[in-house]
């Protein structure tokens, strides 16, 4: 399962979309491609009622910070995001600049609710009260939380604890609402909900504030109940030009191309098939001391073929190889023991990247360390040591006889970095050198 955020826009679409019954919702994103006129035009409720904007940036207390505008007519609502769109705010720790708004009705209410599902290894959790909005916090003792395993049906039985100190005018249909949600929870692959506050309008529930996750591995099955939803990047994470194209390329194929980078000075820099073996490189790497000089994470797995595989390496090398100082780099092309990628055409796409940047490669002081198993591995892994010989760089590899991350001197160690001992030795102070670390 991969959590992905989305935006409050979105959360409220597909909840208004497949809610089953009338559920008023009206709401309109705003960016800086947004032309007024035309949203008049198509949203007409926004010149006859008052409105509330808001950032739509994937972080919370927008109230406490200054970031919502209440009770506006539109012209109001323009300034409001004139003013502030493109500006740069810190929330959390985190700065980045506002790119997105949403606006909706301005609904004066008295009562707010609480309503949060987090989905678990076992099942969900579920947690309500009826002292929601801005001071939720402060209120905790009262938020009452149940437990729906997977293989339970969430029953009036179920949900009685939690609607239990409400009053009977207000219980059914509060009851019916949060059934009605986890049903939506489920079907949609929601990871994560959390409406705080939502009040009554009419005696109905509506949700006035709204965050939502998804499990973006059932995008295959959703694609037509998401309708091309969007997974923005979190608050404060801007893509360089390298992770927007290839970002674009994920986007293309069916496979899964990933590429990060963590520190454009770093020396030693990563080309991993597998998602967990990526992370398990990656940790390695850190765990031995150098996280410092840890140049990227990247992952390509579900069976690229070699064009694409190609584009990807590229991309890497280029900036595995920036700013060449003269100091040693690394670039390991690390790997599992595949079972459907083919070894040999991946490692074919990467072979090819490695003859055309082989000058780049070798001002960059490049050492090349790659593992891998699989269809095919015993080509790839041939291709491989060839080339090391035709480009005069030197080029490490092992195969699946070798643990995935202790190929270290050359000898196969559990628990060791996959970057050779002399490598790590040699981007290190010695005076200071942890010698603790547990090299082999």
């Amino acid at each position: 399962m991969a959590r992905k955020k989305i935006r409050e826009y979105d959360s409220k679409r597909l909840l208004k979309q497949h809610f089953g019954k009338d559920l008023p919702i009206k709401s309109a994103q705003v960016t800086e491609s947004t032309d007024f006129i035309a949203l008049a035009e198509k949203e007409p409720w926004v010149l006859s009622q008052k409105l509330v904007v808001k950032p739509d940036m994937l972080f919370g207390k927008r109230g406490k910070s200054g970031l919502v505008g209440l009770n506006l007519d539109f012209a109001q609502v323009i300034a409001f995001v004139k003013e502030r769109l493109g500006k740069e705010v810190e929330m959390g720790g985190c700065k980045g600049p506002v790119t997105t708004f949403i606006v909706e009705p301005f609904i004066p209410h008295n009562e707010e609710f609480y309503l949060n599902i987090v989905s678990e290894r076992l099942g969900n959790s579920i947690s309500f009260s009826e002292c929601g909005g801005i001071e939720i916090e402060e209120n905790w003792d009262k938020v009452k939380t149940i437990f729906v395993p997977t293989d339970s049906s969430f029953t009036s039985e179920a949900c009685a604890p939690l609607v239990a100190t409400l009053p009977l005018e207000i219980k059914g249909e509060i009851e019916e609402f949060i059934k009605v949600i986890f049903t939506l929870f489920q079907d949609l692959d929601f990871t994560f909900l959390e409406m705080n506050p939502f009040t009554l309008v009419d005696g109905k529930p509506y949700p006035l504030d709204m965050r939502g996750e998804l499990d973006d591995t059932a995008s295959f099955k959703n694609f037509k109940k998401w309708d091309n939803i969007e997974f923005p990047m979190p608050f404060g994470r801007v893509m360089s030009a390298n992770e927007s194209y290839i970002h674009g390329l994920d986007e293309k194929t069916s496979a899964s191309l990933k590429f990060t980078v963590l520190n454009p000075k770093g020396r030693i820099w990563t080309m991993v098939a597998g998602g967990g073996a990526s992370v398990i490189y990656a940790d390695t790497v850190g765990d031995l001391g150098f996280a410092s000089e840890l140049g990227n994470y990247a992952e390509y797995s579900g069976a690229p073929n070699e064009e694409e595989v190609l584009q990807y390496a590229r991309v890497v090398i280029d900036c595995a190889t920036a700013e060449p100082d003269g100091r040693e780099r690394a670039l390991v092309i690390g790997g599992g023991i595949a079972n459907f990628t083919d070894v040999g055409s991946t490692f074919n796409g990467i072979i090819r990247a490695l003859k055309e940047k082989e000058s780049k490669l070798k001002a960059a002081n490049m050492h090349i360390y790659a593992r891998r198993g699989g269809p095919n591995y015993q080509k790839g892994l041939a291709k491989m040591r060839a080339l090391g010989d035709e480009i005069g760089i030197p080029i490490e590899v092992y195969g699946p006889e070798a643990t995935m991350t202790g190929i270290c001197g050359g000898h196969p160690i559990h628990h060791c970095s996959c970057i050779s001992r002399w490598f790590l030795y040699s981007i290190s102070d010695y005076s200071t050198f942890p010698l603790s670390v547990g090299i082999c």
